[in-house]
């Protein structure tokens, strides 16, 4: 369980032992709990943590602070070990957003709140895997939260769609007066990554009855690059790398100095033709929280934030005859290449501007014979802003501008809500409290198209665009050109008159007035929640909920858990409900060409939706929503002051959404399936069929089942010095397995990496040791083993990646009681996962980029702070 011990969380044990070693007088005998009360997950009414049904864990304003991240995702993963958050560099929109996941369920499959309201979704839809659209939690700042509330167990039916996994519920800091402000700042080892960030909270009374804390932050972080020089069997900058081959095709450009002078610029930013690591980063971000006492029953409240947040980074290096940079035969019969432009290739440079904003208001309090009630409205709307810069569209040519704006995609709703409870005498032991209520929601999905010249189907998406040739003879156009001097061969199917290059800017073409559009639902929604204390041992709740989706069929589910107290030490505690998670507008309606991995080089991959005529000339089916069932069966004890939470967990999904692997497509008539792939795309008018070289589309492609455990051990020592030692230990183990054949949709490589890519285990101890003005901080983050494939078949290599154990270390004094100042490391010891040896990574990539471990290696930071 989670006591006040939580205060400071997780450490070390290699650091408690010598805590406990230089401290031998002997341990106080009196200890002082403090139980935690939650909401999240009792309807109505707050219960404990210790009597909850289900496991919650509860985090406070200085176990948070405690933290050393600022970006909140960070902030979870630090200490939730089931939360797990990752870099993804080269991911498109998943470079801005990052996914997250929690037991082992992507971050659409966990609920988030913000006091105890739904939070809107992020407009970033991730390409690949499962297609994930949630919140973007990384705009609710560190500094605005009073306490974090983390459910770990299903509450679709008390909470609806999208609360398969469970439920984070952020508290905001109500304080009326005081504050604080810090900054701190940091960089990596490697010497790159600088970062600073200023975070701030003040409160103030709103008259006598009322109150209004707003809480601030800026950010600021420069890239990082943990990869080399790109290189690769089909083209390589790097003549130092064993595949380095002078004599091979490509060597007449790097055997160039004009060349490879200007390979160091075809990025913006140093020589690295392409970078690996996070990307640039600035957002500036507010959130408020409100409240006003009308009378003794009843308040109103209103919260909500603005977050403006931009980053960048590299897509793939463009290298000379890529498919891209190819010459061209222009209308007066001369060549074109675009090394004229980007004379050593060039890498595109993608940007992303995210708004995001809400607003929350209602009335609480109690009607009269104790009447509990909660009637809000919610707004939350998120947009993000592409800029794609040092690319061209190259069926444009010469033409073709350097810059683009391929488009925006925004995500809008519009909520209203009423929760109502009671408690009734039934004639039993206790009585029965009752809660109930209804909502509505409208969801907007919104891809607003781009500038022309980022969709343009330019003059070069043709074969010899201007008539000169006829069956492998110049036709009278062409014979002109000859006469005037060109170079034209019609007789060589070489000749770059036949060349057809790629619509679109690339890297990203923009949305064109075809693939843009709203996509929008509405859903209504009904729910009921009993829970009582049949006798002074057990506690029952169930619940059931309904809801009608104007896209899909309605879906009722229900939900039962219990907590039985065998003796005053000893509890046990369970539950089984059902779920279900509807597919977002933004899942059902996103389009993207990019470039991606599918058979380990770089080519460009379409996505579209699974209702479109290009997915359904390719064999997809409408999505339609995601079911589950959810069992859980868990222990708490405690043994004086120690506390012990035991949870087991299986969490079973029924036509789980998930990418379907990249289907090839080729204009080669030999080709097979590729072929066929190519003339479904042509027959559904995609432009630029030519040049795209992979398809594929969202589907329900599976099911699953994932089992777990998690433990947690809390343990405050306070000693005859009066100093104290907080120790925590959190246990993960999750895994995750298909119950239904997935090779209709995934090839061998994507099914072994669903079901191995991530540690099934997973720990984190912490241990916080206070004495006078000076306290000290350990935590090992614990990853297992886990695996990685490339191939398929027979021809598959699989990499087993080793357990890593990251150790950070803090320091903190306090100078007064309003001045502090911190100094720490996180992964002091600089460790890094194991290289990718399978060669599964392409491009100057070392490590996997997907890897669940981070790649960055160890940080320095320094951080002031000042309270008021």
């Amino acid at each position: 369980m989670r006591k006040g011990a939580m205060k400071n969380t997780i450490s070390s044990c290699c650091a408690v032992a010598v805590l406990l070693s230089c401290c031998p007088d002997a341990l106080s005998q009196t200890t002082q709990s403090i139980e935690e009360v939650v909401v999240t997950g009792a309807r109505g009414k707050p219960r404990t943590v210790s009597d909850s049904p289900v496991p919650i864990d509860v985090f406070n304003t200085e176990t948070i602070e405690a933290v050393s991240y600022t970006d909140t995702n960070d902030v979870l993963k630090t200490l939730v070990p089931s939360y797990s958050v990752g870099r993804q560099p080269i991911s498109d929109g998943g470079t801005f957003v990052r996914p997250a996941s929690l037991r082992g369920m992507p971050t659409d499959k966990t609920l988030v709140l913000v006091n105890s309201k739904r939070r809107h979704r992020s407009s970033v839809v991730s390409i690949g895997g499962s297609g994930t659209q949630g919140p973007d939690v990384a705009t609710i700042p560190s500094s605005a939260l009073k306490s974090v509330e983390v459910l770990r167990d299903g509450a679709a039916a008390q909470y609806g769609s999208d609360a398969i996994a469970g439920v984070i519920n952020f508290i905001l800091k109500d304080n009326t007066e005081g504050g604080s402000l810090s900054i701190n700042s940091g960089e990596y080892i490697e010497g790159d990554g600088f970062q600073t960030t200023i975070t701030g909270n003040a409160g103030f009374p709103l008259g006598e009855n009322g109150f209004l804390s707003i809480s601030g932050e800026y950010s600021k972080a420069d890239y990082t690059n943990r990869g080399e020089q790109y290189c690769g069997s089909w083209f390589c900058l790097d003549k130092s790398n064993p595949v380095y081959d002078s004599s091979a095709w490509y060597g007449a450009y790097t055997e160039d100095p004009d060349f490879m002078a200007a390979a160091a610029n075809a990025s913006l930013e140093d020589g690295v033709v392409q970078h690996w690591g996070q990307p640039n980063t600035e957002a500036a971000r507010l959130f408020f929280n409100a409240g006003y006492t009308l009378t003794d029953k009843a308040e109103l409240y209103a919260f909500g934030n603005y977050s403006q947040s931009e980053a960048d980074g590299d897509f793939y290096y463009r290298y000379p005859s890529n498919g891209t940079i190819q010459d061209l035969r222009l209308a007066d019969g001369s060549i074109y290449s675009p090394l004229e432009k980007f004379p050593g290739g060039f890498t595109p440079r993608f940007f992303g501007e995210v708004s995001d904003y809400s607003l929350v208001t209602g009335i609480k309090g109690e009607f009269g014979n104790d009447f509990v009630y909660d009637i809000s409205g919610r707004y939350g709307y998120s947009e993000i802003q592409y800029t794609l810069k040092n690319t061209i569209n190259p069926s444009m040519g010469p033409d073709s501008p350097t810059s683009f704006r391929p488009g925006d995609l925004s995500n809008e709703e519009i909520q209203i809500q009423a929760d109502l409870s009671k408690e009734f005498d039934f004639g039993l032991p206790n009585p029965v409290l009752v809660a109930f209520g209804a909502s509505y929601m409208d969801e907007t999905y919104e891809l607003v198209g781009g500038d022309e010249a980022s969709y343009a189907t330019g003059d070069f998406a043709t074969s010899d665009p201007y008539g000169f040739c006829d069956g492998g003879s110049p036709t009278a156009a062409g014979s002109d050109v000859i006469s005037a001097g060109s170079t034209l061969d019609c007789a060589n199917e070489d000749d770059p008159v036949y060349q057809v290059v790629g619509v679109g800017s690339n890297g990203f073409p923009g949305y064109s007035p075809e693939y843009s559009g709203e996509y929008n639902r509405d859903s209504y929604a009904a729910y009921l929640d009993l829970s009582t204390d049949v006798t002074d041992k057990l506690f029952l709740q169930t619940a059931v909920r309904y809801e009608d989706y104007s896209d899909f069929d309605s879906e009722l589910i229900g939900k039962m858990a219990f907590k039985y107290n065998l003796t005053d030490t000893f509890g046990l505690r369970g539950s089984v409900g059902t779920g279900f998670r509807a597919p977002t507008p933004g899942q059902q309606g996103t389009t993207n060409v990019s470039t991606r991995l599918p058979n380990g080089f770089p080519v460009a991959t379409g996505l579209f939706p699974a209702s479109s005529p290009v997915a359904q000339a390719l064999g997809a089916d409408a999505l339609k929503p995601e079911t589950s069932t959810n069992y859980s069966l868990g222990l708490t004890a405690e043994f004086d002051k120690l506390g012990v939470t035991l949870d087991f967990y299986q969490i079973d999904i029924a036509d789980r959404t998930y990418a379907a692997s990249t289907l090839d497509v080729s204009t080669d008539p030999t080709s097979g399936d590729a072929y066929s792939n190519y003339e479904a795309l042509v027959g559904a008018g995609v432009a630029g069929a030519e040049s795209i070289g992979g398809v594929f589309y969202f589907a329900n492609a599976f099911d699953t089942k994932t089992t777990g455990m998690d433990l947690v051990l809390t343990y405050p020592l306070t000693w005859s010095n009066d100093s104290e030692t907080d120790i925590t230990a959190s246990i993960s183990y999750n895994k995750t397995e298909f119950t239904s054949d997935p090779s209709q949709y995934l090839n061998d490589e994507d099914a072994f990496d669903f079901e191995n890519i991530n540690p099934e285990w997973r720990g984190v101890l912490t241990a916080n040791h206070s004495f006078g003005n000076l306290s000290l901080m350990a935590r090992a983050n614990v990853y297992g083993a886990y695996e990685n494939s490339d191939g398929s078949g027979a021809s598959m290599s699989v990499q087993k990646y080793d357990p890593i154990v990251l150790i950070d270390l803090e320091a903190k004094y306090q100078f007064t009681d309003n001045i502090s100042a911190l100094a720490g490391g996180r992964n002091i010891f600089d460790e890094y996962p194991d290289e990718d040896k399978i060669d599964d990574m392409c491009c100057g990539a070392k490590y996997l980029d997907s890897s669940p471990v981070d790649w960055q290696g160890g940080y320095y930071y320094l951080t002031l702070r000042y309270d008021y």
